[in-house]
């Protein structure tokens, strides 16, 4: 055996958790995302999709795939940069450009993709990149790349933040960078916090709303938005996969970073664009979040719902307010034992383990889309308090 094989032979954590019959990743699911899908040939409840808005399913975006894909056939075989750029692409580019209200905007063939070439691009060796210490990976990574000063500053916390902007040469760029909504917690950014601080040290700051559109704002823009400090964000980004019901991402920005951007991001650069039937689906679910504000008002309800419900169960769901709601186990055996017996009772939630998050704040991550009836809620909870009764999670 080669020493690569050698060595990563001794990772055995999967192999671990299958023998012990509580191994909970790639189950595979044989339908549509639905509130309710297929696995092994057994409906199952989902409450572990990331597409808020529920429209993954939906004929009209469906439809609007099928047909961009008898135009323009199933892929651009190159990045935007050279062969694949669109017309379509640049009609999406567009309508995200008036939907978030920024000058300009680049497409990219994953949200992760955007924070990557993005953040990793935007500030010199001089400059200084600040970011929180729960930000998603993807900011993580750009930053690694990039070969500015990085400065971590405490989860949330805006008095670590100045301090850390404190730190910063004056007369050097200095790059805010967070979640709008933090993606395994659910807890939402200090943004107008953060925005004042840019202000005070004539910082930029990015926002990353991967999971803020389609839950907040009107129309479902972002928390940038409902926070009424879209204007004062130099660039937002978000990404297709989630309320979007699609694949891909994007940067929204004024035209002097996006000049900048298509010319030295590399994660741009160099990858193919977007499909034809991802950019279609992207751009009608823009025009049924505009058009159906119901759909967010439901999503809203259903979440409150669940929410109070879980705290009257007496669980652990920190401080968030959203769709996104984290029940706490702090076990990662348990963890993962919880989500195989929700699973035998019909609900699909996700399960949240070290490294993603600390070893003691191991969670089951609930998630909830627009699409779910309150009774499917209703359901969920009861099954949720009978699992967790069980492993003595609650009394």
């Amino acid at each position: 055996m080669k020493l690569l094989q050698a060595k990563l032979s001794q990772y055995t954590a999967p192999q671990e958790a299958k023998a012990a019959g509580i191994y909970p990743y790639f189950r595979a699911i044989s339908s549509e995302q639905d509130p309710e899908v297929v696995i092994d040939g057994k409906k199952v409840l989902m409450f572990g999709s990331n597409c808020y808005t529920g429209l993954v399913n939906d004929p009209r975006i469906k439809e609007a795939a099928i047909e961009a894909t008898r135009k323009y056939g199933t892929g651009c075989a190159g990045s935007p940069f050279l062969n694949g750029t669109l017309d379509l692409h640049k009609k999406l580019e567009a309508a995200i450009a008036e939907y978030i209200g920024k000058e300009d905007v680049m497409i990219y063939s994953s949200g992760f993709e955007v924070n990557l070439g993005v953040v990793s691009a935007l500030t010199g060796r001089e400059d200084y990149i600040l970011w929180d210490e729960q930000d998603h990976a993807s900011i993580i990574e750009g930053r690694r790349l990039s070969f500015s000063q990085s400065l971590k500053y405490k989860h949330n916390d805006m008095e670590s933040l100045e301090k850390q902007l404190q730190k910063c040469a004056p007369d050097k760029i200095k790059l805010i960078v967070t979640d709008s909504v933090f993606s395994m917690e659910g807890d939402v950014a200090n943004v107008k916090e953060i925005v004042r601080l840019a202000k005070k040290y004539d910082a930029s700051v990015m926002v990353d709303e991967a999971h803020g559109i389609g839950v907040f704002g009107e129309g479902g823009r972002g928390v940038c938005h409902h926070y009424g400090v879209a204007g004062d964000v130099d660039l937002i980004m978000g990404t297709f996969s989630k309320s979007f019901a699609s694949l891909g991402g994007f940067i929204a920005t004024d035209k002097e970073i996006t000049n900048f951007l298509r010319h030295h991001s590399r994660s741009y650069i160099f990858t193919a664009s977007i499909t034809p039937a991802s950019t279609a689906a992207a751009l009608k679910a823009i025009e049924i979040m505009k058009a159906e504000p119901e759909r967010q008002e439901h999503l809203w309800e259903i979440t409150n719902y669940a929410l109070d419900g879980f705290r009257n169960m007496g669980c652990e769901i920190g401080p968030t307010s959203t769709p996104i709601i984290p029940l706490f186990i702090r076990d990662n055996f348990k963890t993962f034992a919880i989500t195989r017996d929700l699973l035998e009772e019909g609900i699909f939630v996700n399960p949240v383990v070290s490294p993603a998050v600390a070893p003691h704040d191991t969670l089951i991550r609930f998630s909830l889309m627009a699409t779910h009836s309150k009774e499917q809620v209703t359901t969920a909870l009861e099954k949720i308090q009978k699992v967790f009764k069980a492993h003595g999670i609650i009394s």
